[in-house]
C-alpha cells in the first residue's frame, strides 16, 4: 500500500477488509489543510475483490465504486476525498443545453436540442469489464423509453485503464453491432484533468461523488430532468435496469396544481 500527503500530514490508521474478512492495518497520511486521502495499491493481474474502509475505527459505508477491477499491475487511485479542482463549469443557468458536443464525426453538437428530454449521460468504453452488462441494459433502457422522451447520450473515454483503444469510428460499429446501440454516441473525450470536456466538468460539479467529484471508472452516469438539471449520480456499477425508476419519474408529465 502506497500512501502519498503533504509534509505536515498528521498519520491515520486505515482498516481495510478483503469480503468481510480482516485484510490488516495499514498507514495512511491525511493533511489537516484539506482533509484527503490518497490511497495507491499495487493490483496483481486479475485482482477483484470489495474494500470496506474504516478510518480511525469508524465504519464507512461500502462503496459500489470502490469495487475495482482491473489487469494491470500499476498504481490505482482509490480515493481521494479532495474535489477535483478542475471542475469549473461553463453553463451560466446550470443546464446542460447550454453545451456543445462532437459527434462520432467531428460534427458539433448543440445539445439544446435535447430540451424538453430526460437524458441519460454516460461515459463508455468497449473492453471493460462492465461494458457487456451495461450495454446490454442501456440498449434495453432506451427501447423501453425512447418514444416517451428518454435519450442517452454516450460518450467514449480511454482515461481509465485504456479500455476505450480505437478511434471513434470502430467505437461506433463496435456499439452498434454488437449491442445494436440505436442512442448517440458521441467522440471520444476526457472526463478528468485539465482537459477534460466541459460538458463533464459540469457535470462533475453539478453532481459531486463521495470522496471528490471526479469520474472513478468507465460507465459512470448522470441522470439529467427535461430543463437540462443533473439531477442523479451513479457509479459505474450501478446497472442502468436499477434506477429505472428514477427514469420514469423523470418523464411524468408535470402536475399543474
Amino acid at each position: 500500500m502506497l500512501c502519498s500527503a503533504s509534509a505536515s500530514a498528521t498519520a491515520t490508521r486505515l482498516l481495510f477488509f478483503k469480503r468481510n474478512l480482516n485484510f490488516g492495518f495499514v498507514s495512511a497520511s491525511s493533511s489537516s489543510s484539506s482533509s484527503s486521502f490518497l490511497l495507491t495499491k499495487h493490483l496483481s493481474t486479475g485482482f477483484d475483490n470489495t474494500l470496506l474502509v474504516s478510518s480511525q475505527n469508524k465504519p464507512l459505508p461500502l462503496l459500489s465504486h470502490l469495487i475495482i477491477k482491473t489487469r494491470v499491475s500499476t498504481p490505482v487511485l482509490l480515493f481521494s476525498s479532495r474535489a477535483d479542482n478542475t471542475m469549473a463549469s461553463n453553463s451560466k443557468s446550470g443546464s446542460v443545453h447550454e453545451f456543445t458536443v462532437k459527434d462520432g464525426r467531428g460534427n458539433d453538437v448543440d445539445l439544446s436540442i435535447y430540451k424538453g428530454k430526460v437524458l441519460l449521460i454516460v461515459n463508455v468504453a468497449s473492453q471493460c469489464g462492465l461494458t457487456n452488462s451495461n450495454y446490454t441494459e442501456l440498449s434495453q433502457l432506451y427501447e423501453k423509453y425512447k418514444n416517451q422522451g428518454f435519450e442517452i447520450l454516450a460518450f467514449p473515454c480511454n482515461q481509465f485503464g485504456n479500455q476505450e483503444p480505437g478511434n471513434n469510428e470502430e467505437i461506433l460499429e463496435f456499439a452498434c453491432t454488437r449491442f445494436k446501440a440505436e442512442y448517440p454516441i458521441f467522440g471520444k473525450v476526457d472526463v478528468n484533468g485539465d482537459k477534460a470536456d466541459p460538458l463533464y466538468k459540469h457535470l462533475k460539479s453539478s453532481k459531486g461523488g463521495l470522496f471528490g467529484d471526479g469520474i472513478k471508472w468507465n460507465f459512470s452516469k448522470f441522470l439529467v430532468d427535461k430543463e437540462g438539471k443533473v439531477v442523479e449520480r451513479y457509479a459505474p456499477t450501478t446497472s442502468p435496469l436499477s434506477f429505472e425508476k428514477d427514469v420514469k419519474k423523470l418523464l411524468e408529465p408535470l402536475q399543474v396544481a
